[in-house]
C-alpha cells in the first residue's frame, strides 16, 4: 500500500498536471467496491468544477474543487466605473491572493495497488479502470486499481484522524505514546495517532531509533521518543525527496518508479547483514504485520 511519501510524491505530480483544469465529464465503473460515495453524488460533485489544488493528506489525495465561475461582460456605466478606479489604483501594488474554500472535495484512497493516470482520450483503457475524467485541456485523469481496495469518495472539510507526521511537533509527538502497552510499531501505524505512516517507514525510523519493533510504547524514555521522532522526519523527507519506495506495484503520476527502496535498512532485508553493525536482519510479525529490525542495533 502506498505510504505517506509515496501519496505525496502522487498528489505533487498531479497538482503539477491537473491543477486550474476543469472536469466536463464523469465515468464510473460498475464495480461498487471503490466507491465509498454513490456514483450519482460523486459524478454530480466533480462535474463541470474546477481543480483548484490536489494534495495530501494523511494518505489520502484531496482534489480541492470549486465552481467554474462565468465572467459576464460589464455594461458600459460599469466599465467606466471600473476604468475610474483602475486608474485610482495605479501604483498602489498588487493585493494579495485571496485563499478560496472550494466548494467540495474530492477523495482518493489507493489502497493497496491503486494509480492515477494522466492520459491522452485514445490511449488505451486498462482492464481495471473504475473512473475516468475527461478535462478540459482534452487529456483524462483515470483511476486504475486491479484489486479493488482503492476508494473514491466526495466530502467537505477533509481531514485525517491523527496528526501529520511532518507537522506534529516533539511536544505534541511524545505524548501520543504515553501509557500504550501496545508494541510501538503497532502504535506508528495507529492512524488515529499519526496519519500516513505505514510498515515500511515505521521499520525504518525504528532502526534509526535504535528501538525495537516489539518494545511497548509504554515504555520509552523521552529520549527514546525523540529520536523516534526525529529518525522519522528524516526518512519520511529523504522518501518524498526520492519519489518514494516501489517495492511493489507503486508509480508516480508520470508512471515512474521511486528509488527510495535502494536506501532501506531493514525493511524487505531479512536474513541480509546490518549495513551498520553486519549482523543478520531479523523479521517478525506483530499484529499480523511483518516487522524488521536489527537484533544488535535497535533495543
Amino acid at each position: 500500500m502506498p505510504e505517506l511519501p509515496e501519496v505525496e510524491t502522487i498528489a505533487r505530480g498531479l497538482a503539477s498536471r491537473v491543477a486550474g483544469d476543469r472536469i466536463e465529464s464523469v465515468w464510473l465503473g460498475s464495480k461498487p467496491e471503490p466507491l465509498k460515495s454513490p456514483a450519482g453524488e460523486i459524478a454530480a460533485t466533480l462535474e463541470s468544477k474546477r481543480i483548484a489544488g490536489v494534495r495530501r493528506v494523511g494518505k489520502h489525495i484531496v482534489f480541492d474543487l470549486e465552481p467554474v465561475r462565468v465572467a459576464r461582460a460589464p455594461s458600459p456605466a460599469q466599465a467606466g466605473g471600473n476604468r475610474s478606479r483602475a486608474k485610482k489604483k495605479v501604483g498602489g501594488g498588487a493585493r494579495p491572493a485571496e485563499r478560496r474554500t472550494p466548494s467540495a472535495q474530492w477523495i482518493v484512497h489507493l489502497g493497496m495497488t491503486g494509480r492515477m493516470v494522466v492520459c491522452e482520450p485514445k490511449s488505451d483503457v486498462a482492464k481495471h479502470t473504475h473512473a475516468i475524467l475527461r478535462l478540459a485541456s482534452g487529456r483524462e485523469l483515470r483511476f486504475v486499481d486491479p484489486r479493488r481496495f482503492g476508494r473514491l469518495s466526495v466530502t467537505h472539510g477533509f481531514q485525517a484522524p491523527g496528526s501529520e507526521p511532518l507537522e506534529v511537533e516533539l511536544d505534541r509527538f511524545v505524548p501520543l505514546f504515553r501509557g500504550r502497552k501496545t508494541p510501538i510499531k503497532s502504535a506508528l501505524l495507529n492512524q488515529k495517532l499519526l496519519s500516513g505512516v505505514g510498515n515500511i517507514y515505521a521499520d525504518e525510523s525504528l532502526f534509526r531509533a535504535g528501538v525495537r519493533p516489539r518494545r511497548r510504547a509504554a515504555s520509552l524514555t523521552r529520549e527514546e521518543l525523540r529520536l523516534l521522532y526525529l529518525g522519522l522526519q528524516d526518512v519520511l523527507k529523504e522518501a518524498i525527496a526520492l519519489g518514494g519506495s516501489s517495492v511493489s506495484d507503486y508509480v508516480d503520476a508520470d508512471g515512474d518508479e521511486g528509488f527510495f527502496q535502494l536506501q532501506h535498512r531493514v525493511y524487505g532485508r531479512e536474513g541480509e547483514p546490518c549495513l551498520v553493525c553486519k549482523t543478520p536482519i531479523k523479521r517478525v510479525v506483530i499484529a499480523g504485520r511483518s516487522s524488521h529490525y536489527c537484533p544488535k542495533c535497535q533495543k
